[in-house]
């Protein structure tokens, strides 16, 4: 009696051009925090999925595994409502994607928009991934594998779901209030996919102790996205651009492109807006402003990559950015964490994983450094930091055409800028002790540093 009812509000509805809601709890989910309700969850989105609608919770806390969101439903969590992640990892089905700039099999997100087109997870409830046990595993893997020089492959093996996925998709919403919390791996990614909107969202993954890799918001060789209104704290970086790592990236060679980020506030984080490493497809046409960092965030404006990424950045521009006690103002490294970024398989390794293979495939050197050019950073207030630059490259691949403007930063040093041509300050006013100037490396073309600021020194090479 029951589906005989539901079937016909939902042809009425349709008759009528309505996009109906579809109520779990009719699909026999219940919030009390302790039935597993993937399956349920699924039913009603799939349901939804004919009539483009909406799936709809009653207040409480759903434990599930991964879920699907298909193309035209929206996923409404309203207030008082909790989507609780599985601590089993077999509830995450392994699916092809990209993590970390290397395509390969991994555990689905909790939240999942894949392959699809139209869809939106929304509404001011919480997504919560209870990810400290994910944590604890890849600690203790982490803690195997350092010696043994596999530094680089432990987020790798240390498979951890994400908490939203958006892959290969299009026109996709995430926000209007949520609460994304305790991500077992990065917290919202977005990958190969283009017309995605992040609006409103708070991410909070510190609670019970350090989360690895809990990353706030990932783009990832996307195009026309937009994140807005985010409160992030998080314990990696806060919102930050990829395009693939090494050989597996530049095979892939899919930018990041036309993306504007506004109206960010940072609590925590390892960086404020960062660009890499993951840098082998490339950026353009980059806008991030109105952003605010706060000492709880080392470093604010940071660019990274090594010497087997390749990639390149252009027209990317950065403005109105406040900082207060944030470490360093900007930095950039084309030779970022080599225990991370460069893959050497040991010898005494018989069993060699396919990914691993991947990873360690060499990259000529011509390929392997990235080039940036053409950016803009202005409107930047910055006060109570340690070091207001470092900044450096190499000889082989300046970085070339920084222009800045409305510069304002208070620092107990002015720091280095090193592998740098035809960079220009324009109103500039930095607060630097006398004897703690920004050194400017000697092959270097920087114009514009007020007077007394900077002395010439020699380069610097970087390994």
């Amino acid at each position: 009696m029951q589906q005989a009812i539901i079937a016909a509000v939902l042809a009425f509805a349709t008759a009528r051009g309505l996009a109906a809601d579809f109520n779990v709890r009719d699909y026999g989910a219940k919030g009390d925090g302790m039935t597993s309700n993937t399956a349920a969850l699924q039913h009603a989105i799939d349901a939804a999925a004919g009539h483009a609608g909406t799936v709809v919770f009653p207040p409480g806390v759903y434990l599930t595994g991964a879920i699907f969101v298909k193309s035209g439903v929206t996923l409404k969590l309203d207030k008082g409502v909790t989507l609780l992640g599985s601590r089993n990892i077999d509830d995450y089905p392994m699916m092809p994607t990209r993590i970390a700039g290397i395509e390969m099999r991994w555990p689905a997100a909790l939240v999942n928009v894949y392959r699809q087109e139209n869809a939106a997870i929304v509404g001011e409830g919480t997504i919560d991934g209870d990810g400290k046990v994910f944590w604890d595993q890849y600690w203790a893997l982490r803690k195997d594998y350092a010696p043994r020089g596999l530094r680089w492959a432990a987020d790798y093996d240390a498979r951890r779901p994400r908490l939203v996925q958006v892959f290969d998709s299009s026109g996709v919403k995430v926000g209007g209030g949520l609460l994304l919390r305790r991500s077992g791996f990065w917290t919202v990614h977005v990958c190969y996919s283009n017309k995605v909107t992040v609006d409103g969202v708070t991410i909070d993954n510190n609670e019970e102790g350090h989360g690895p890799s809990t990353d706030g918001i990932d783009i990832d060789s996307s195009r026309q996205v937009l994140v807005a209104n985010a409160d992030i704290a998080v314990n990696d970086d806060a919102v930050v651009l990829k395009s693939g790592r090494d050989a597996d990236g530049l095979r892939v060679n899919r930018p990041t492109e036309d993306v504007v980020i506004h109206d960010v506030k940072v609590r925590f984080s390892k960086g404020g807006i960062v660009f890499g490493s993951e840098t082998s497809g490339g950026f353009r046409n980059i806008e991030a402003y109105r952003l605010t960092f706060d000492q709880n965030t080392p470093v604010g404006i940071l660019f990274k990559s090594a010497h087997t990424r390749g990639g390149w950045g252009e027209n990317i521009r950065l403005h109105d950015i406040t900082m207060t006690g944030t470490p360093v103002v900007m930095r950039v490294t084309m030779n970022w964490n080599p225990a991370y970024s460069y893959a050497s398989i040991p010898a005494d390794v018989k069993l060699v994983p396919e990914h691993w293979k991947v990873m360690a495939t060499p990259v000529p050197a011509e390929q392997g450094i990235a080039h940036f050019r053409d950016v803009k950073i202005w409107n930047i207030k910055a006060s109570g930091a340690k070091t207001a630059f470092e900044v450096a490259a190499f000889a082989q691949a300046p970085l070339q055409n920084f222009r800045f403007d409305g510069i304002d930063i208070e620092a107990k040093g002015g720091g280095y800028i090193r592998d740098a041509q035809d960079w220009q300050f324009g109103t500039t006013r930095l607060r630097l002790p006398a004897d703690a100037p920004v050194q400017v490396g000697g092959d270097s073309r920087v114009n514009g540093l007020p007077s007394g600021t900077f002395v010439v020194s020699a380069p610097e090479k970087q390994g």
